[in-house]
């Protein structure tokens, strides 16, 4: 959904399906920084009174009696011993203590208990009204922390089922292509309505049994089930409405086969995965596989925040400012592709995944490559690989999940190696698109720039990397004060807390910044951004559609996991092979398809379970294996029938450009009238071969 569309909506509307949404994550944000907070406040509470990590417990008066008469205490300690003394003939009766040994023991008793009474004094006489006021708020926030692990499951399920009812009341989920007709939109209704019809029944079975076990189900869980329960039987009566009521711009007639096609994924994948459970007879299978997503609540929280800090991008001028600094070059169209595609890889690693950058910042992408001259397939190439590269960079969330699930690596060998698969995939992608150039006529093109080659580049340079000075410093200052106030440094675990701030302090920079131009600017041309509120408003808006969508397809697929786990499918694979290179082939294979239909995530789960262990026993290393997982992945992101990053691609430029983009090419040989999909496809199997094959061969010889 644009942002048009979103500014068309009621504003009532709008608040009404994005405030929640909004809540949930400024919440999100709130508790995990309370955690940095929760231990700056320690510091500071040991340097301003000393021992203040005692002071911060209740202190429980000794039991022992300081004062006590050490003679009558020996006293009494001899005559209970006499009182105990054994028979004779008892071989393992205590020998008695000499009283002179009691008396030492006892002195040391009541030494050691005046020592406790006077810390036990002294700790209430410095337990002051502001020291106790400073412990309560110091333990709120120590509360906070907790709260957030326990109530992240609950958070979690309310904002998938906000942000996927928003998505479907919008007819924002993904399919493979859009629906225009009444036939389509009646289909993809039915179809929906029928997957939540499912996953109700799923999760009411799965209640049921839950009670019926005889197990103490914690009021967490009961909740969560609860809220699963409502949720699907609400998103069942909008797809009920929304099978009477079809759009009014709707095309008459359709095809079946198009409808078909038009039908969002997540409910392709649950009516796949509920029938086989349904068929064996395991109601709550279904539900259970989706609880299972419950368990990774704070990282899939992280991907929410992941969206909404793409959708913060979206709407800075940063991205234009970046690309600025290239034009006085005037770069050849192929140059420019590659350099669009390589610097994307830094925000891509920082916004979660290939699909949120595309997402954010693939319109802007499509336009700067364009501009340059480049063909509108090469163009869309450019734009669908341009968040396919940074997934292997720091810091992105979805190594920081493989590495949590999966003890034999850890972030920093994958970061390492991901530097040299991200160098060795921009080289590919340079070679193939340079190889496969093609001059373009610029004529009649109001997109396209023509070249000024006598132009001075270097004071053009210069000029155009002035704006972003305010930029780094911004950047720079906020990093500054988050380690100098909270020891906090943007890395691959503080980045999804950190990020939102930061981009809100550059949006509101730009809109002081634009004021300031307006008020010093004679002519009165200069566009009025909208305010910081409102900015906020569309990006949450545009966030929580996208947030539903992606997190319902993930929700989804693990269930086509568990179908995979549960059908033991995986138990049909070779236990041995014949050598590594017959392991890594195979694996390759399972890897692509499996990125094929799944999304990133998904699919890390359901090969951390099923797949890992067999490349490990088949001689591969941990890291060689996940870093052909990764490049394997982005190559099935990129590969029909779903290739999910084409489609994200598509959904950002619009049904025209692709329409444009096919009659451009008509004429032409296959490649070019294929270039969208082929050159993405060619730079990431070769670069899949090179990173699979390559160390094996480097080993042998």
């Amino acid at each position: 959904m644009d942002q048009v569309a979103n500014l068309k909506e009621p504003s009532a509307y709008r608040w009404l399906s994005t405030m929640p949404a909004f809540l949930i994550l400024v919440l999100v944000v709130l508790l995990d920084t309370s955690n940095a907070i929760q231990g700056q406040l320690l510091l500071l509470g040991e340097r301003t009174w000393e021992g203040y990590y005692q002071l911060r417990l209740d202190p429980v008066a000794p039991a022992c009696d300081p004062s006590q008469d050490i003679e009558v205490a020996l006293q009494r300690t001899l005559q209970k011993q006499e009182a105990n003394a054994g028979d004779e003939m008892d071989l393992f009766a205590m020998e008695p203590i000499a009283p002179e040994v009691l008396r030492e023991s006892l002195i040391a008793s009541q030494k050691e208990c005046r020592f406790r009474v006077d810390r036990y004094h002294e700790i209430l006489e410095r337990k002051t009204s502001s020291v106790a006021m400073y412990i309560a708020v110091e333990q709120w926030v120590a509360d906070l922390g907790e709260f957030r692990m326990r109530a992240s499951g609950i958070m979690l399920a309310v904002l998938l089922l906000i942000c996927g009812g928003t998505a479907l009341f919008r007819k924002h989920h993904i399919s493979l292509r859009p629906a225009l007709t009444v036939l389509d939109f009646r289909v993809s209704a039915l179809v929906q309505m029928a997957a939540f019809g499912i996953l109700f029944y799923s999760m009411a079975s799965f209640k049921g049994v839950a009670l019926s076990a005889g197990v103490n189900v914690v009021p967490e869980q009961l909740a969560l089930l609860w809220i699963w329960i409502i949720g699907f039987g609400s998103a069942i009566a909008i797809c009920l409405y929304q099978v009477i009521k079809v759009p009014a711009d709707a095309e008459r007639g359709g095809h079946i086969g198009n409808a078909i096609l038009a039908t969002p994924l997540y409910a392709i994948f649950t009516i796949i995965s509920g029938s086989y459970f349904l068929f064996q007879g395991h109601a709550s299978g279904i539900g259970i596989y989706i609880n299972q997503m419950m368990e990774l609540a704070p990282l899939m929280l992280n991907v929410a925040l992941y969206v909404l800090i793409g959708m913060l991008l979206k709407r800075t001028d940063m991205a234009q400012k970046v690309f600025d600094v290239f034009r006085p070059f005037n770069l050849r169209p192929e140059m420019l592709a590659v350099v669009a595609v390589a610097v994307s890889a830094i925000p891509t690693a920082y916004t979660g995944g290939s699909g949120i950058f595309v997402i954010a910042v693939g319109s802007l992408v499509y336009m700067e490559v364009r501009r340059a001259g480049a063909r509108r397939q090469l163009a869309l190439a450019a734009t669908a690989m341009s968040g396919s590269l940074g997934v292997v960079l720091r810091p992105c969330l979805l190594v920081v999940i493989v590495a949590a699930l999966n003890n034999e690596v850890t972030t920093d060998q994958l970061f390492s190696w991901g530097v040299k698969v991200f160098l060795l995939t921009t080289a590919l992608f340079a070679f193939y698109a340079f190889i496969s150039s093609k001059k373009v006529s610029t004529s009649g093109d109001e997109t396209l720039s023509t070249r000024n080659h006598g132009t001075k580049v270097l004071p053009q340079f210069l000029q155009a990397l002035k704006p972003l000075i305010p930029y780094v410093m911004l950047i720079a200052g906020t990093l500054f004060i988050y380690a100098l106030v909270l020891a906090a440094y943007l890395d691959e675990f503080s980045a999804p807390t950190i990020l939102p701030v930061l981009l809100i302090v550059i949006l509101a920079y730009e809109r002081f910044a634009n004021q300031q131009v307006r008020q010093q600017s004679s002519t009165p041309d200069v566009e009025e951004k909208p305010s910081l509120f409102a900015t906020l408003q569309s990006s949450t808006s545009e966030a929580t559609v996208h947030i539903g969508a992606l997190l319902m397809l993930m929700g989804t697929t693990m269930t086509i996991g568990g179908v995979v786990e549960r059908a033991e499918l995986m138990a049909h694979l070779p236990v041995e092979f014949s050598s590594v290179w017959m392991a890594m082939l195979m694996l390759v294979a399972i890897l692509v398809v499996i990125g094929m239909i799944m999304d990133p995530y998904g699919a890390v789960l359901l090969v951390s379970v099923t797949i890992a262990g067999i490349a490990y026993k088949a001689g591969i290393d941990p890291i060689h294996f996940w870093m052909v997982t990764l490049v394997a992945f982005e190559l099935g992101y990129l590969s029909p029938p779903v290739a999910l990053n084409h489609l994200l691609t598509r959904q950002v430029v619009g049904e025209e450009e692709i329409r444009l983009a096919k009659l451009e090419t008509i004429g032409d040989n296959f490649w070019y009238r294929n270039e969208k999909i082929l050159l993405p496809l060619v730079t990431m199997a070769t670069a899949l071969i090179i990173v699979a094959f390559g160390p094996l061969l480097w080993a042998e010889m």
